[in-house]
């Protein structure tokens, strides 16, 4: 594969969409020698997760101005109508320097300017979209896309059929590499009683947090909870979990800002079920990992993808789905004590999300990026 010299990846607003980037990446690596990589993506939300996971794989970043199309009146708009001009200026400065072979997009905001940028440059573009329904930047991205990968059978339908391909959604290997007697010492956690695992989205959720700690005195009877709050959340969640009577590390209870890859991979490997955002990423790990799950999809969720992602898992009977309206303390901790009573709806769930786990979507979207700069 000497033809390929430089790729630029692209994406951000979310780990959902860093995360596969790196995926792809790794996966040209190991079919490559000769793969020189640079990320653009924006300096805001996920920025610096972004250029540290970057950086934790050797892939040098540049950031630049990009405009967010907000579900909700802000005078952050009028900034946008600049925003937009500029970062695709500054992606055709990048691309010229770095002169990519390819660009592979993950979409999001951020990933616009670039798309734009290369298609001024005639670089042919790789877009993946990892939701049931699009988003308004992939829908974009699409059209000016070579090639087209989705997760979804359902969204082939947005995209020009001869230029699109069902990959999955690219996750990184080591989550479905995890250790469970590690994991076990790793929070001091026992074989005697289930775990909950229970985390709301590379961010963490408020929302997702409180309905838990609400339910922590009777949960925590039957089971052990692993609770990872977001950093922004952290305080808050210890302080409330201390007025219900614990302290994370006792009860059985473990509270974390957040994990990294090896620790996220060893809470999949340990838990019994998993309380979790409906992400594209989230939903591919726990079916990675054959996890039982109950959904939580995000109210305001860019083009309602979260709540999509749900219900298309749940149609085929993968996971179970509770609004952020229906988080009351009775209905939540009935759930989840159906399934931890039930093992026949256990094995059914799991068996189910399998489908939704494409183990070579990596590799698919990696030769659909070598085959799109071999027929230049």
């Amino acid at each position: 594969m000497s033809s390929i010299k430089r790729i630029v990846l692209t994406g951000g607003g979310s780990g959902g969409h860093v995360f596969p980037l790196i995926a792809v990446a790794e996966e040209l690596r190991r079919q490559c020698d000769n793969v020189e990589y640079l990320y653009i993506g924006t300096s805001s939300q996920m920025g610096e997760i972004a250029q540290q996971a970057m950086a934790n794989v050797n892939i040098p970043t540049k950031n630049i101005q990009a405009g967010k199309m907000r579900r909700y009146f802000s005078f952050e708009y009028i900034l946008d109508f600049f925003r937009m001009p500029i970062g695709i200026i500054q992606s055709l400065w990048h691309l010229l320097v770095f002169m990519p072979d390819a660009v592979f997009s993950k979409g999001g905001y951020a990933a616009v300017p670039v798309v734009i940028a290369a298609r001024i440059y005639r670089i042919r573009v790789l877009t993946h979209d990892s939701d049931a329904v699009p988003g308004w930047s992939n829908r974009i991205g699409g059209k000016l896309s070579y090639y087209v990968a989705v997760s979804y059978v359902e969204s082939k339908r947005y995209f020009l059929a001869e230029k699109t391909l069902l990959t999955g959604n690219p996750i990184r290997t080591a989550m479905t590499q995890g250790d469970r007697e590690r994991g076990y010492q790793r929070w001091g956690f026992s074989e005697s009683k289930p775990i909950i695992f229970v985390f709301g989205g590379s961010q963490g959720a408020r929302i997702i947090n409180d309905a838990v700690l609400r339910i922590l005195p009777e949960l925590s009877k039957v089971a052990q909870i692993l609770h990872v709050t977001g950093k922004d959340h952290h305080e808050n969640a210890l302080h409330l979990a201390a007025e219900y009577g614990f302290k994370s590390g006792r009860h059985r209870y473990v509270a974390a800002p957040f994990l990294d890859r090896e620790e996220m991979a060893d809470a999949y490997a340990i838990s019994d079920v998993i309380m979790s955002r409906a992400g594209a990423n989230s939903i591919t790990e726990i079916a990675a990992n054959q996890k039982v799950a109950i959904l939580v999809p995000l109210a305001n969720s860019a083009n309602n993808h979260q709540h999509m992602n749900a219900y298309e898992v749940a149609r085929m009977g993968g996971a179970m789905v509770l609004e952020e309206t229906n988080l009351g303390s009775n209905l939540l901790l009935e759930k989840i004590m159906e399934l931890l009573h039930s093992k026949e709806l256990r094995e059914k769930l799991q068996e189910n999300i399998k489908s939704f786990y494409h183990p070579e979507a990596a590799q698919k979207i990696a030769a659909g990026i070598i085959k799109m700069i071999e027929e230049k």
